[in-house]
């Protein structure tokens, strides 16, 4: 006879839009837009709202540039502090990605979860850090030191990981060996302007495959949320999404334009679908030392 499991809901809400401009006061219209746009996806029920990666400015990574260190700011900061106001107010989680200064000379790419209160939960410095053309991330970000984690928040228990962190299944399995029940991936991907059309197709469906694959191998909801909008030599593709720990996508925004999705998540799915792929219990934690290598050479 099967159990019923008590019902548990979690409703998310994505936040994507254009982020236009590198100086102060584009950081500022940027927020005050960010802003509107958590306010909209409360009023439509968001328990926890979510912003893309870095969506204070422009992805400003496409250069290396010293004069962009002067976009970061400390942890707790004015954006933490500004951001805390509004969850404090609407009663509502809020997880934001930012351009963190630690320190002279230290900078991280950073996530962090704020709660109703309007202090911080906790946050996570993104671990994998790209170096590609137009993402000369290495040049900026400090490999991070608070990895893998789970926030407690008031409606289901979270993991924080980063844009090119998506790429990693270790990063998704440790995260949800924490108890994580939702990984959140603020990101900014796009197409560079000389590519094919079927190159972009190509790049697209692998960046949600990955993802939804993170989804079924832990058992989890995922949720990307990426931005839109052409910047330089990239076009960011939007199309950010919220899947279930099968896979299947609940909720999935334009391409092209911004907007606020909100997507309510059953979070009794996961034991439904871990009873029946049971992927945790399976796995032969015994034989897998040899996955600290950088590569098994023979």
């Amino acid at each position: 006879m099967a159990t019923t499991v008590k019902s548990s809901t979690l409703t998310l809400g994505l936040v994507q839009h254009a982020s236009p401009g590198l100086d102060e006061a584009a950081s500022q219209r940027n927020l005050d837009r960010c802003c509107d746009m958590i306010r909209d996806a409360a009023s439509q029920g968001a328990q926890l709202v979510a912003t893309q990666e870095l969506f204070l400015t422009e992805y400003f990574c496409q250069v290396e540039d010293e004069t962009r260190f002067n976009l970061a700011e400390p942890i707790p900061g004015p954006t933490t502090h500004r951001l805390g106001e509004l969850a404090k107010e609407l009663r509502i989680e809020i997880t934001a990605s930012l351009f963190e200064k630690r320190a002279a000379g230290l900078y991280h790419n950073t996530s962090v979860m704020i709660g109703r209160d309007g202090e911080i939960i906790d946050r996570y410095r993104k671990m994998h850090i790209p170096d590609d053309p137009r993402f000369y991330e290495k040049y900026y970000f400090t490999p991070g030191d608070l990895n893998w984690r789970m926030q407690q928040t008031t409606n289901a228990r979270t993991g924080m990981l980063v844009c090119w962190d998506q790429w990693f299944p270790e990063a998704a399995r440790l995260t949800a060996m924490h108890g994580a029940q939702v990984l959140f991936y603020p990101t900014a991907i796009g197409w560079y302007h000389g590519e094919t059309d079927f190159d972009r197709k190509q790049q697209k469906e692998a960046w949600q495959i990955m993802q939804r694959s993170h989804a079924i191998a832990n058992g989890v909801f995922v949720a990307a949320i990426n931005r839109v909008g052409t910047e330089g030599d990239l076009t960011f593709w939007g199309s950010s999404f919220v899947c279930d720990p099968g896979g299947v996508v609940l909720a999935e925004a334009p391409e092209n334009d911004e907007a606020v999705l909100v997507v309510e998540c059953d979070l009794n799915r996961i034991e439904e679908l871990r009873r029946g792929w049971p992927f945790l219990r399976d796995r032969r934690i015994d034989a897998y030392q040899p996955i600290t290598k950088r590569l098994l050479d023979e």
